[in-house]
């Protein structure tokens, strides 16, 4: 391990913004996030030894992240968003306390540090149940708690943001992607061995197989085709998380809309295509839509909310959140 002089840690580096090759690798985990990095290389025209290079400096400058994701619909469970109200002098501590929990992926705080937002997944009902009636009613100065149970994602899930960046053409993204999805009529069941595996992806979605070996005490041959099996289902996805700032968003928000029932597929799929937004699904409650949206700045974020969400047909109204923080990504880690 390389040692860091003194007087180098404390100098101050100023990291230049991604450049267009950053943006093509980043593009490029978003499709495969386990593809070699000799096949990134060679799709991106590059030797293997700079796709390396450049993967180390992004970790450092965008804090990228290849994470193995569930898709809880595969195994028929739900996804909920939850809200908290609270008084400003917990609300951190609260987001930190969700963020250690397994079943949260998302914590963020928004609305002036009063209100907690958290996507939760729980496993079964009864760890549902004991977390929305029992825990956080029960918890000190929580004013209000809301469940939103997501119906239908429009965006999200294997189709990140980084897609719609447009950094490879059409023939490069060919060349990366996958194997197609084969859809299951029936929830898929899981063992240990595959629990064991998405543990290990869910903190690094680029372990490697010999790490896989050791966690599931599988041969490599084992391990290879469960991997493939839960890829192939749709079980296991994997998704790039990196600072929006450095990629020119400043600004994060949540939009909460209440849309008319005739138009809200629609309205759903007509945000799914806006590059500004990078999560949108229909929900229950009086706000039945609810997206993720990344802007340059405050101006861009009014823009787009007065001339193109405004615009569309059958939206009655729009509750906007600024994101102040985000606790949790995915996976927790402490002090982050």
């Amino acid at each position: 391990m390389e040692v860091v002089p003194p007087r180098q840690q404390e100098t101050p580096v100023k990291h230049q913004p991604p450049d267009a090759l950053d943006l093509q690798l980043l593009h490029a985990l978003q499709v495969d996030g386990r593809a070699p990095f000799s096949r990134i290389a060679e799709v991106l025209g590059v030797s293997d030894q700079t796709v390396a290079r450049r993967f180390r400096k992004l970790r450092t400058t965008a804090g990228l992240r290849v994470l193995g994701i569930t898709d809880e619909t595969r195994l028929g469970r739900q996804s909920w968003i939850v809200r908290l109200r609270c008084t400003p002098d917990v609300a951190e501590q609260l987001a930190t306390a969700l963020a250690r929990r397994s079943d949260t992926s998302y914590v963020d705080l928004i609305s002036g540090g009063t209100e907690v937002m958290c996507a939760m997944k729980p496993r079964s009902r009864q760890e549902r149940d004991e977390l929305l009636f029992d825990r956080l009613q029960r918890t000190p100065r929580v004013i209000s708690v809301s469940a939103h149970c997501l119906l239908n994602i429009f965006y999200g899930g294997p189709l990140g943001w980084l897609n719609k960046t447009n950094a490879l053409d059409p023939a490069q993204e060919e060349a990366l992607r996958p194997p197609t999805v084969e859809p299951t009529s029936a929830p898929v069941t899981l063992d240990k061995v595959d629990d064991a595996l998405l543990d290990v992806l869910r903190r690094d979605g680029r372990a490697t197989a010999a790490e896989l070996q050791g966690a599931t005490g599988q041969s490599e041959s084992v391990v290879k085709r469960r991997l493939e099996h839960l890829r192939s289902t749709g079980v296991l996805y994997f998704d790039v998380q990196h600072d929006s700032e450095p990629l020119g968003h400043g600004i994060g928000a949540m939009l909460w809309l209440t849309v008319a029932p005739s138009a809200l597929a629609q309205v759903g799929q007509v945000l799914a295509g806006h590059p500004e937004v990078r999560f949108a699904a229909a929900t229950t409650g009086q706000a039945n839509l609810v997206a993720a949206v990344l802007a340059r700045d405050t101006g861009s974020l009014y823009t787009y909310l007065s001339e193109r969400v405004g615009a569309l047909d059958g939206v009655r109204s729009v509750e906007t959140h600024l994101t102040l923080r985000q606790v949790k990504q995915l996976t927790y880690e402490p002090g982050r």
